[in-house]
């Protein structure tokens, strides 16, 4: 790797993205120049291309199993669980949904009070259905099969009947600029349709989710009103977040 390659590298390390201006200026070389050493970068798999910029990682994410996603993350998602669960009311009628965010989140609520849950989350019913307090709405339509939940317009007409005080909200990723995204189609229309139901949008998301986006949009992060994630998030993001109006919750979670 010659030095110019070096120096982009170090540069993406420190910011995590930096546009081909910013780096041909830097570098004292044209931008033809830069757009060849990323292309070059881009085939050893150390950074990303996109519009004009470069990003240290792939920003898009892969569907995966829920079992393999389970076994990500684990401190993070319990620290973040915990703190979720520390927001519910006597009395809450809460939707959660998908993910192995938001079922450590239901494995972490200890009931003392009635709580009314809708999900579309079959290991987060079945989690809460140990609690004789909870009063569960199984929603019904099509199994996702990777992701153990359901989809389809059963599960949309059904939550037209309701409406919620605290929607739990997984993604897939979260991009300044894009929004909240999920990897499937169907799973974006449904979480939509759990937002409109809702009166507070609570995202439960690990600091590895920001800046990367899956394949179909959830909604704008104006719609958000509170996001709840780890320490390892980057200031300049969490800042970026709380300047919407977004309140933020960052949990500590101890080094490896």
């Amino acid at each position: 790797m010659n030095s110019r390659h070096e120096m982009i590298l170090e540069e993406l390390t420190k910011a995590g993205s930096v546009t081909v201006t910013r780096l041909a200026e830097k570098l004292n070389v044209s931008t033809v120049t830069i757009r060849k050493d990323l292309s070059t970068l881009e085939k050893k798999n150390k950074l990303y291309r996109s519009h004009g910029k470069a990003i240290l990682m792939d920003p898009y994410t892969a569907n995966k199993h829920i079992n393999d996603k389970e076994l990500l993350a684990i401190p993070e998602k319990t620290a973040i669980g915990k703190v979720a669960a520390g927001i519910i009311r006597p009395n809450d009628t809460i939707i959660i949904g998908s993910g192995t965010t938001t079922h450590t989140f239901a494995q972490q609520i200890d009931l003392q009070s009635i709580l009314t849950v809708i999900t579309s989350a079959l290991k987060v019913s079945t989690t809460l259905s140990l609690h004789p307090h909870c009063d569960i709405i199984q929603l019904g339509g099509g199994l996702r099969h990777t992701s153990l939940s359901v989809v389809g317009t059963e599960a949309i007409s059904a939550l037209e009947n309701y409406s919620c005080s605290k929607l739990f909200l997984g993604v897939d990723g979260l991009d300044l600029d894009f929004g909240l995204t999920t990897t499937n189609a169907q799973e974006a229309i449904l979480n939509r349709k759990m937002i409109e139901a809702s009166q507070k949008i609570i995202v439960l998301c690990d600091s590895s989710k920001f800046g990367r986006r899956g394949f179909s949009k959830i909604c704008n992060l104006s719609d958000v009103d509170h996001i709840i994630t780890d320490n390892r998030i980057k200031e300049k993001t969490a800042a970026a977040l709380m300047d919407m109006g977004i309140e933020m919750t960052i949990v500590e979670v101890p080094e490896d």
